[in-house]
């Protein structure tokens, strides 16, 4: 491990956690993530850079607008501090290697997807669309830089195995497999697949692992009923996640 590599994925996380709260709640509405700036959805208040702080901000305000004293949802400094965790594991674990961004980003758009499943039942194609080409490149590159051009094929065939295989599910049964989930496990795959296709087919069936014994939990105590309808976003990528870190650090 390296300590040096997983402080700053750790801080990075921080200041990108920062800006996925943004992402959250401005794609599902259809608004750009860059303009206007950040302003409290009570009073309109523009939010100042001193109020813009990581975690530190909502603390020293207490959680409330500066300007109208409206509360500021917990959601915020939760996503934060998940996703520097997330970073700083993410760095420990795969080290100073040239997948590292390619990793980085893929914690990023899980997490991201994540929190607006929760939220809107939809993974927006505006994320997965443009990152999936992107992560694909990233991976593609590391594969090259790291003298291990076979690691594309699997990049590839890791991509086209969790897309084709969710979409199979979605087929037979659409009330149960969204179309978001669909391409969210070929971006799944892509990731995965730099490490080897059992880590594919790990995240996938992790990812169903961890959302039946939630899904069994919740009817149990009632606290879910049986016809409703249950994100899988955050289930892939909770098994995901837990299939990188699986095995000796690269």
């Amino acid at each position: 491990m390296d300590a040096a590599v997983t402080a700053a994925c750790g801080l990075l996380g921080l200041l990108v956690g920062s800006f996925a709260n943004v992402v959250i709640q401005r794609v599902p509405a259809g608004e750009s993530i860059v303009s206007p700036p950040s302003a409290c959805p009570n009073c309109g208040n523009r939010i100042a850079p001193r109020d813009n702080i990581p975690i530190a901000s909502w603390l020293l305000l207490r959680g409330r607008c500066r300007n109208c004293k409206a509360p500021i949802s917990p959601e915020y400094p939760i996503v934060e501090v998940l996703m520097a965790v997330v970073f700083a594991a993410v760095g420990a674990r795969v080290g100073a290697d040239w997948s590292l961004p390619g990793f980085l980003l893929f914690a990023w758009l899980l997490i991201v997807v994540s929190v607006i499943d929760l939220h809107t039942r939809k993974i927006p194609n505006r994320l997965t669309y443009p990152l999936t080409p992107v992560l694909l490149v990233l991976m593609a590159a590391a594969a090259l830089a790291s003298g291990e051009p076979g690691a594309i094929v699997r990049v590839i065939v890791g991509g086209v195995a969790g897309f084709a295989g969710l979409l199979l599910l979605a087929l037979i049964q659409p009330k149960g497999m969204g179309m978001g989930d669909v391409k969210l496990a070929g971006f799944i795959g892509i990731a995965l697949g730099y490490l080897s296709l059992w880590h594919v087919l790990l995240g996938i069936f992790g990812g169903f692992f961890i959302g039946g014994v939630v899904a069994l939990v919740l009817l149990f105590t009632r606290l879910r009923d049986r016809k409703a309808r249950i994100p899988f976003g955050p289930y892939l990528a909770a098994g995901a996640l837990a299939a990188l870190f699986v095995g000796q650090p690269l």
